[in-house]
């Protein structure tokens, strides 16, 4: 039968237009028929109603209130607050939405029905609430079946509803329900456990990705005697009711992220027998007064901020056989009461900061491990610690015990494994009697006084030694040249012997086979270093402080080696792949090989591109030298595994090439003052770990990279001198660096305007107190000594206009400079609001009117101020902080009058201080309204922006880079690891 040619055409007609409608996002027809009987089925309050009332069939369904689709098909579904009521029946066709990944029916009264079973068809869902929506009885095991959810709100305690039954978790248990619900991230079933298990004696939910605060109805759960709640993340105070639970004995709240004061009442639990609140770096407390009898046993509370003096009363814990209050803020002495404690087993007070000597344990013939370390004890070492029969670990490494060491004998120790009195103030020969300890592995002597000789043929007696520290003292390492001297040492892994006057390289070491670290570093060594050192299985060796000389041949693979201030000269080998750190600086090496640090050599030439096979390089450290030549291009698109490349302060010409992989794992880049061209490539969007971009001080021609709005870690972002133009314009809103706290845009032909939201979108520059002390500030702390350095590159910003009055939302600065630059108006008061300001420079301007005197009030913390050369009137405040700068934070201002000037003031001081900036742009939702900042934005605030640790540095290490931009290179230890 032929189709007429209209009714062909009316067919393909309808057929493109369902296409199109479904392509489009228009609701197709069975979902609409779903939700329009849903609607019908369910029983809802019209009037209260927002969404359900409006549900009209001649609208497209995907655009009622609380629907959401895609392609025509309903994947969300929001109900919450729509006054249901009545159940929900398990044909609904709500089970028939199976693309549904949203659904929340929250807060409505279904009237203590049970949730349907058929919620298990509904296998996309990603979120599923059903909170405060009536349902009551036991939660269906169906649920489980959801293993797509990553949100599951289950809470059914309805303070609306009172008289609604709670959901109860029997059978199935949790551990069923959540058995297969692998990508969960939020559980709420607050109600659900304390209503229907008012007999539980047990509750664990260990590394669970619980939210906090902990919920109060777990109250109510009185029959409670263990609690194991560690690895979750509560972000709270601990509650006091736990001391409300009378049969508890164990309470286990290891790494929650607790925060607050702690109850001391929970410790006087009479039941309680363990508790631990270890690693909750932000919980304070103090111990309370124990009462005799006490059932406690185990006392965990390392990493936490609990201080304070310890109780005299602790001695009446006679059971107490564990104890960890390390990496705490303890202080005062040990009580002697800890003598009472026969009980115990293990014994950590490490990283504190307790004083006097330490108190007997003589009574404590069970002690297996007692850790000192790391405090401020005094005294002599106790003979009778040698003298317990269970020892086996002692560290009292990093206190201030002195005097001389004595002999002893007839020691019990014969279990002892570890013995660790590094850096103290010991004295004298060391005693023959350690090495009748025979069961020692770790031997740590290592930065006392000790003196005299030492015959390493006696440490042969320690047939089991692993670890051996001898550095830094004042002895004088002896051994009789014959090479079986510590050949009887097999399992020998670590030896360390810097500082002990060897003079020549000790044979002995010839026979070790399973050494893995050596130290030799500041013996006075003469010659080269031996072939048969490399031949060992080292992995760590640092022999630098010497007099080594000659050239390197045949370097092995390893992760460490250390040969910084020698003599060493000549060519270099090519290196074998497989070197993550060494140090070559401050010789009188002519040649370039690939290594972490050969800064501040005299190298010279170009970089050989054989640098590139060196594939595991992480770190590679060229700066300070005189190399030129193009970079090649092999060591950008080699960075999947380059994380660090500093190549600044040479003579290196050419472009960066456009070459970064797609997978770059560079985290610092920096390649100042030099002699690029060109733009900046392309690729380097790839490298979205990066976390420091420090190009200036070149000749790169290019516009501000908004490109690289992807990297959303980059800290520190320097293009100053060079010859960038246009806008600095990225539509803002868009585009945001989070950590960013370090620009500097300086000397550049950048036009245009930019918004100071660009930078205070950044929560390193904009944070209020209470989540300051979260914040992961760039640190640096060199190991050599050179505690708390500061990296302080003040840069030069250029800016013209106004300085605008929400410049005060970035409160978290500690130092604003915005000197030398083209400023006019007013100072804005909002300044004031800068609360941790310490530093404030704005000379060299053209600043007019009054000093603001919500600058003397709120910037309390001043301790530089600098307002010269402007062209400020009026009195200056003679208040707070205002009141202690010199002569020359004012000149160079013709108009400004009173003390510490010597020009007094004529005229009458006005009585309110001058008005704020208007904002021109205000918008009615309650927003901040952002004025502009033109060319040239940097802003640096030094105190509060701290570099990370060096790695790789000992304490007596010499500082050898002092320049301030070789800093950059070294403050990621992570790199090394």
């Amino acid at each position: 039968m032929r189709i007429p040619l209209f009714s062909r055409l009316l067919q393909i007609l309808i057929c493109s237009l369902t296409v199109i409608l479904a392509v489009s996002g228009q609701c197709l027809r069975d979902q609409r028929t779903y939700l329009l009987e849903l609607k019908s089925t369910l029983k809802f309050n019209s009037a209260l109603s927002t969404k359900l009332v409006r549900w009209n069939q001649s609208v497209d369904c995907c655009s009622w209130e609380g629907v959401t689709c895609r392609e025509g098909r309903v994947v969300g579904v929001n109900l919450d607050n729509e006054s249901i009521y009545g159940g929900l029946d398990s044909s609904s066709s709500l089970f028939r939405l199976h693309y549904l990944q949203y659904l929340s029916l929250a807060y409505n009264n279904f009237n203590n029905s049970c949730i349907p079973l058929e919620f298990g068809n509904l296998t996309n869902l990603s979120y599923l609430n059903l909170s405060y929506a009536g349902f009551a009885g036991q939660i269906p095991i169906e649920i489980s079946r959801l293993t797509r959810l990553v949100t599951l709100d289950l809470s059914c305690i309805n303070k609306v509803h009172s008289d609604q039954n709670p959901l109860k978790l029997e059978n199935p248990n949790l551990a069923t329900l959540v058995q297969n619900l692998t990508r969960l991230m939020e559980l709420y079933l607050d109600g659900a456990l304390s209503s229907s298990l008012p007999n539980l004696s047990g509750l664990s939910m260990s590394d669970c990705d619980l939210p906090g605060p902990l919920d109060s109805s777990l109250q109510k759960l009185q029959s409670l005697s263990i609690i194991n709640l560690n690895y979750n993340n509560f972000s709270a105070p601990v509650p006091e009711f736990f001391a409300d639970f009378r049969n508890l004995t164990s309470l286990n709240l290891r790494s929650c992220g607790l925060n607050g004061q702690f109850p001391k009442k929970i410790f006087q639990v009479p039941t309680l027998q363990t508790i631990d609140l270890s690693n909750n770096e932000l919980l304070q407390g103090s111990l309370p007064e124990f009462h005799p009898n006490g059932f406690l046993q185990s006392l965990w509370l390392s990493g936490t901020k609990f201080s304070a003096t310890l109780p005299d009363s602790i001695g009446n814990l006679k059971r107490l056989s564990k104890i960890d209050l390390s990496y705490c803020n303890f202080n005062g002495s040990i009580p002697n009461s800890v003598a009472n404690l026969t009980q115990l087993v293990y014994f950590s007070m490490s990283s504190n900061y307790f004083t006097g000597p330490i108190p007997s344990f003589s009574m404590a013939k069970n002690l297996t491990v007692i850790d000192l370390s790391d405090n401020h004890l005094t005294g002599q070492i106790p003979l009778s610690l040698f003298f317990l029969p269970s020892l086996q670990e002692l560290y009292l490494d990093f206190n201030h015990f002195s005097g001389q060491f004595h002999e002893f004998s007839n020691v019990s120790s014969f279990l002892l494994k570890a013995l660790v009195l590094d850096s103290n103030y010991l004295e004298g020969p060391i005693p023959i009697s350690i090495f009748q300890l025979q069961g020692l592995q770790t031997l740590g002597l290592s930065s006392n006084n000790f003196n005299g000789s030492l015959q390493l043929n006696v440490i042969q007696r320690l047939r089991n030694l692993l670890i051996l520290g001898l550095s830094n003292n004042n002895l004088s390492i002896e051994y009789n040249g014959n090479n079986s001297s510590l050949s009887s040492f097999p399992q020998m892994i670590s030896l360390y012997l810097a500082s002990s006057r060897l003079k020549t390289f000790p044979e002995f070491l010839r026979n070790q086979a399973n050494l893995e670290y050596l130290d030799l570093s500041d013996n006075q060594i003469h010659g080269e270093i031996p072939n048969w050192l490399w031949k060992l299985p080292l992995n760590y060796v640092n022999l630098s402080c010497n007099y080594l000389e000659g050239p390197l041949h045949n370097l092995p693979s390893m992760n460490v080696l250390d040969l910084h201030s020698n003599e060493l000269q000549g060519q270099l080998p090519t290196l074998l792949p497989f070197f993550l750190y060494l140090d070559l600086s401050m010789n009188n090496l002519n040649s370039v090989i690939p290594a972490l640090d050969l800064s501040c050599n005299k190298l010279h030439g170009q970089i050989p591109e054989s640098i590139c096979n060196v594939t595991s390089l992480e770190v590679l450290d060229l700066s300070n030298n005189s190399l030129n030549g193009t970079i090649p291009q092999c060591l950008f698109s080699a960075s999947i595994n380059l994380r660090a490349l500093n190549l600044r302060r040479n003579n290196l010409t050419g472009k960066i090439s456009d070459t970064f992989p797609s997978i770059c794992s560079l985290q610092i880049l920096s390649v100042n003052k030099n002699l690029l061209e060109g733009m900046l490539p392309k690729s380097l969007a790839n490298c979205i770990k990066l976390e420091v971009l420090d190009i200036g001080n070149n000749q790169i021609h290019d516009v501000f990279p908004c490109y690289l709005k992807g990297i959303s870690n980059l800290r520190v972002l320097v293009l100053k001198s060079n010859k960038f133009y246009g806008s600095i314009d990225c539509g803002w809103p868009n585009v945001t660096w989070p950590m960013l706290q370090i620009v500097d845009l300086a000397s550049n032909n950048f036009s245009g305007k930019l918004s100071i939201k660009a930078m205070a979108t950044s929560k390193a520059m904009m944070i209020d107190n209470e989540a300051q002390s979260n914040l992961n500030y760039l640190h640096f702390e060199d190991g050599g000594g050179m505690r708390n350095s500061y990296y302080q590159d003040v840069t030069t910003i250029t800016i013209k206009g106004p300085i605008p009055e929400e410049i005060g939302v970035l409160n978290s600065l500690h130092i604003l400079n915005l000197s030398h630059n083209a400023f006019t108006g007013r100072i804005p008061p909002s300044l004031g609001k800068l609360s941790q300001l310490e530093s404030l420079d704005l000379s060299s301007n053209k600043l007019t009117g009054e000093i603001p005197m919500q600058l003397a009030d709120g910037l309390i913390f001043l301790a530089v101020l600098n307002l010269s050369f402007n062209q400020l009137v009026g009195q200056i405040p003679n208040i707070k902080q205002f009141a202690t700068f010199s002569e020359t934070s004012y000149e160079s201002n013709k108009g400004i009058c009173g003390f510490p000037l010597k020009t007094a003031c004529t005229f009458a001081k006005p009585s309110s201080p001058p008005p704020t900036f208007e904002d021109n742009n205000s918008i009615s939702r309650p927003l901040i309204n952002w004025n502009h900042l033109s060319v040239e934005l940097g802003f640096v605030f030094g105190f509060g922006m701290i570099i990370w640790p060096l790695v790789f540095c000992k304490r007596w290490r010499i500082w050898y880079c002092k320049q301030v931009d070789g800093i950059l290179f070294r403050i990621f230890p992570q790199l090394y690891n």
